[in-house]
């Protein structure tokens, strides 16, 4: 594991210690759970903005609907 620098705004610092303090956990710990969760969302949205995407794909369509056409007559079977 590597160290890391930073500066946070006071308010924040206030904030990270209180929860720190109420749930008697280390800052890092806290600061390493909240970033994890936060580049999650940012992978999860970068997800859904593709499929937004690939679903205003006229071709990426026509494909996929092929593909469902194809599995449901293979399930019917």
């Amino acid at each position: 594991m590597k160290t890391f620098t930073s500066s946070l705004p006071n308010d924040l610092l206030k904030q990270l210690s209180k929860v720190a303090k109420k749930y008697q956990l280390p800052k890092n710990k806290i600061i390493e759970n909240a970033l994890s969760v936060y580049l999650d969302q940012l992978k999860r949205a970068e997800y859904v903005k593709s499929y937004e995407k690939a679903g205003k794909d006229k071709e990426v369509m026509q494909i996929a609907q092929e593909g469902m056409e194809e599995y449901l007559r293979n399930i019917s079977e």
